[in-house]
């Protein structure tokens, strides 16, 4: 696994990383620590304390509220380094200067200097580091050698046990919570809730979404455990006039001594206006060097892939990589609104999601559903996913075509003849995965 060539560009490294076993492929050989990750951290000098930072755990919406904020403190004419996951179309998604990449002597040079360490590890040790825990090291690597002003980093996997939580943020910034990754993180939201809060440090503030009842109970104990100042969205802030169409979303905010009219943002959706105003929040109550022109120029030029992004006119394509039942609600709720019922939809998801939930919420939504894999990135079953299909269409009583084609690009293929024919509007989701698969179709 661990070579003493040299590396001459990023994807050398990447192709060297994603040979360590990888928790996002299910590839669970060893219990969840922090003890590989800090050894490497003070091997590497402590990559992590280069910049101040803003550290975002969530259920939903946390890639989005990272990007945002990013966006925002590079109109201010901050240099940021980002981190993010999963990516889409290219890896270096996940480690970028800002919301564009680093140039590639950076990536290869962090990337020789991440492999050095790694060989000096103990021979029994050697294999020992996961694919994320190497990521993330890559990543603290890649904001030292820029040296950037500020990092915003995104956790990959819950909060408390996730390698970037050797960070001491400036902010910790926790997004919705709901159930996920119940087989690693607990079956309940509180089990959930308390291993999102692990990322809530000594006396650094709190900045909340709203939640349920039960997971807010979490959050303030751990805030108040912890003497973090904590600002609760609901108590601070307040989203009003939201209004959507193709283009995007504008929205009024009101935080208790400011407010701010008609702000856009180019992504269609509630949810971004209320991602948009958590970011907000996090900065004005951190930075008080933010001004009104940042942030309506940050949010203005503002993009993410796969979050509700239309990448196509002719015929209509929104990729979106909703995966449970509350985030394809709210992508099924914005897609009707803006297109109506009756289109053609792409699904697949990876084995273990609530199938059945999603299908009964997509079965109404539609005129023809195409059900396939989502790549080969991650596992699926979508024979499974079929029949859950047909089930809730026959429990709806729903009069829609459903179509299984396994292979993903004939599916994408299938859904874009379909489309063109019938003047039709597609969406893809079910996975990130997926929607990085239909993007790859328009954009090669």
């Amino acid at each position: 696994m661990v070579t003493s060539t040299p590396f001459t560009n990023s994807a050398e490294v990447y192709k060297w990383i994603s040979g360590f076993i990888n928790f996002e492929k299910g590839q669970i050989k060893r219990d969840f620590s922090l003890d590989g990750m800090k050894i490497l951290a003070e091997m590497a000098g402590h990559p992590e304390k280069c910049a101040p930072a803003f550290h975002i755990a969530g259920s939903k919406g946390k890639g989005s509220v990272t990007g945002m904020i990013t966006a925002i403190l590079e109109a201010s004419g901050k240099k940021i380094a980002r981190y993010a996951s999963p990516h889409i179309s290219d890896f270096r998604e996940r480690i970028s200067s800002g919301n564009s990449f680093f140039n590639e002597e950076i990536y290869t040079l962090t990337g020789n200097e991440l492999k050095a360490l790694v060989e000096k590890l103990p021979p029994q040790k050697r294999e020992e580091p996961s694919f994320f825990e190497l990521f993330t090291l890559w990543f603290f690597l890649c904001a030292r050698q820029a040296n950037c002003d500020i990092m915003t980093v995104e956790t990959g996997l819950g909060g408390r046990l996730d390698a970037t939580n050797i960070l001491d943020p400036l902010m910790s910034i926790i997004t919705s919570i709901e159930l996920e990754h119940t087989e690693i993180l607990g079956d309940t939201i509180t089990a959930i809730a308390a291993e999102k809060a692990g990322i809530i440090k000594k006396r650094r503030p709190l900045v909340l979404a709203e939640q349920t009842d039960e997971a807010l109970a979490v959050f303030r104990e751990y805030a108040a455990r912890n003497e973090s100042p904590f600002f609760y969205f609901p108590e601070w802030a307040e989203v009003r006039n939201v209004r959507l169409d193709q283009k995007g979303t504008i929205f009024t905010l009101v935080l208790q001594n400011e407010s701010f009219n008609d702000l856009f943002i180019p992504m269609p959706g509630e949810v971004q206006a209320k991602n948009s105003s958590l970011a907000i929040l996090a900065l004005k109550t951190s930075l008080s060097e933010i001004t009104e022109r940042d942030i309506r120029q940050g949010l203005a030029t503002f993009t993410l892939p796969a979050r509700f992004e239309r990448i196509s006119d002719t015929p209509p394509v929104v990729i979106d990589g909703a995966h449970t039942k509350h985030s394809v609600n709210v992508c099924l709720q914005t897609f009707t609104s803006l297109y109506g019922n009756g289109g053609i939809l792409v699904f697949g998801c990876a084995t273990g999601k609530d199938v059945l939930s999603m299908a009964e919420l997509c079965v109404r939504c539609f005129k023809k559903i195409i059900i396939t894999k989502p790549g080969t990135f991650k596992e699926s079953n979508p024979e499974e996913i079929y029949t859950a299909f047909l089930q809730a269409a026959e429990r709806f009583k729903s009069n829609i075509e459903i179509i299984f084609q396994p292979q993903t690009n004939k599916a994408i293929e299938k859904a874009i003849e379909l489309a063109m024919e019938q003047e039709l509007p597609i969406l893809g989701t079910g996975s990130f995965y997926l929607a990085g698969e239909i993007r790859k179709r328009f954009f090669p």
